[in-house]
């Protein structure tokens, strides 16, 4: 069957070239402009990669028209209500579901991997004490590189896999510690008999005096259900900007530990990582039911500078799968934990219902997303807002160095290398300062 090909004729400069057209798996079929400008002395314009394919992975498949999002080929949905986060984690690095003796030997190289260097504590230090967490996480997941630099062997696929188990390992420990220094609180350390969502709740809440989870106080099955829920579906998103951050940073040959701190940097942004925070900023804004209908109107008004936070995707065009699926965990979570004095829950719910009512929400698909179920849940399992981002890098660490191990066990990766439209001065000369 011949390969189909993408014909561009330049009439007015008298060139014309035949391209060829990629297909994956499933999904949009690619036009492969990697030689244009050689072939037309042109480039593309794509300001925020809209139809730019950056790569080809096996990792992610998103099809935002129908609302579906695999892991490996499984579906999200399975996924979230059959299996482990650290089962999805081994999923995305190694491709395959685990088996009980891998599942078990993933586990316990976690574990072992979990603790800091006694040396990093000392770094912690270094940040003032209302610094926000996600600048400590970038800061302490960076020194990670001065720590594991010299015995890295970027072309030997063992030593990758051992930084990529490093850091799913040891960020929920960082990310304990980044929250009790912010409280004065000293940092507890990681155990191995407890599980990865278990572990991190245990290292966030435990006092000297009261451990949270000990032989007569287990946390509450819901909140490990929701947490493991929450983190297996941030754990990846496809070429979203945190994802092309860390590849394209990687890109260069860079320490892993770097490339990392560079994607926490993007997911910091309140239009990426930072939007579950929004949804609790934007709430309180609103303050209580009465006063929703006052903001719908707002934010049907184009010249209103007001955003409803937390609705609608750039991807799902339809529904946001995860936001199904984490909708009933929120209600299972509010129906354990909220507190009946606090307004906010009630208010949350009343604003979600309301915006599934709504015709203009329905006609334009501006349904509940991820972003905002999820900062609800954090709430109610008593997470600090400025830890929601934070809780975000947890998860997606795992899509991070699985994308990272995928691109450096490619033969031929290259640099990322964009180009640009100047919109700048023609040449000119320089002028002497008197004559300015």
């Amino acid at each position: 069957m011949p390969q189909d090909k993408v014909a561009i004729n330049l009439e007015s400069l008298g060139r014309a070239a035949e391209f060829s057209l990629l297909d994956g798996s499933q999904g949009v079929p690619a036009i492969d402009i990697g030689s244009l400008y050689k072939q037309l002395g042109v480039f593309t314009f794509d300001p925020g990669f809209m139809s730019t394919a950056s790569c080809k992975s096996a990792i992610t498949y998103i099809d935002g028209e129908n609302g579906i999002l695999l892991y490996r080929g499984y579906p999200i949905e399975q996924l979230a209500k059959q299996s482990s986060f650290l089962e999805v984690a081994y999923l995305l690095m190694n491709g395959e579901l685990p088996g009980d003796d891998e599942l078990l030997a993933f586990t316990d190289e976690i574990n072992h991997h979990a603790m800091l260097h006694e040396a990093l504590r000392s770094f912690f230090d270094g940040f003032h004490y209302d610094a926000h967490p996600m600048a400590m996480m970038v800061g302490v997941m960076g020194s990670l590189s001065a720590f594991y630099h010299s015995e890295l062997n970027m072309e030997d696929p063992e030593h990758r896999r051992i930084s990529a188990m490093r850091m799913l390992a040891k960020v929920p420990t960082i990310a304990a510690a980044c929250y009790r220094h912010s409280v004065g609180w000293p940092f507890v350390y990681p155990r191995v008999d407890l599980g990865y969502c278990e572990n991190f709740m245990n290292m966030m809440f435990s006092l000297p005096s009261q451990k949270f989870i000990g032989k007569d106080h287990y946390i509450d099955p819901v909140a490990v259900k929701a947490l493991n829920i929450l983190f297996i579906l941030h754990a990846d998103h496809e070429q979203n900007a945190s994802t092309s951050t860390v590849r394209l940073a990687s890109s260069t040959g860079a320490n892993p530990y770097a490339c990392v701190a560079a994607g926490i940097s993007a997911l910091w942004g309140p239009a990426h990582g930072g939007a579950n925070e929004a949804v609790l900023s934007m709430l309180s804004e609103i303050g209580s039911v009465d006063r929703i209908p006052e903001f719908i109107a707002k934010a049907k008004d184009k010249n209103d500078p007001f955003r409803l936070m937390g609705f609608g995707h750039r991807v799902y065009k339809n529904f946001d799968p995860r936001a199904t699926l984490i909708r009933e965990t929120c209600h299972e979570v509010l129906e354990k934990y909220s507190d009946n004095d606090d307004p906010l829950f009630e208010l949350a719910l009343a604003l979600e219902q309301y915006a599934l009512k709504d015709e203009y929400f329905i006609e334009k698909k501006l349904y509940p997303n991820v972003d905002f179920y999820s900062g609800i849940i954090y709430k109610a399992l008593k997470i600090p807002e400025e830890m929601f981002t934070v809780m975000f890098v947890i998860a997606r660490t795992a899509g991070w160095v699985s994308h990272w191990l995928e691109m450096m066990a490619e033969p031929s990766h290259r640099i990322g290398r964009p180009r640009q439209i100047y919109t700048g001065y023609e040449k000119r000369d320089y002028i002497p300062t008197e004559e300015r």
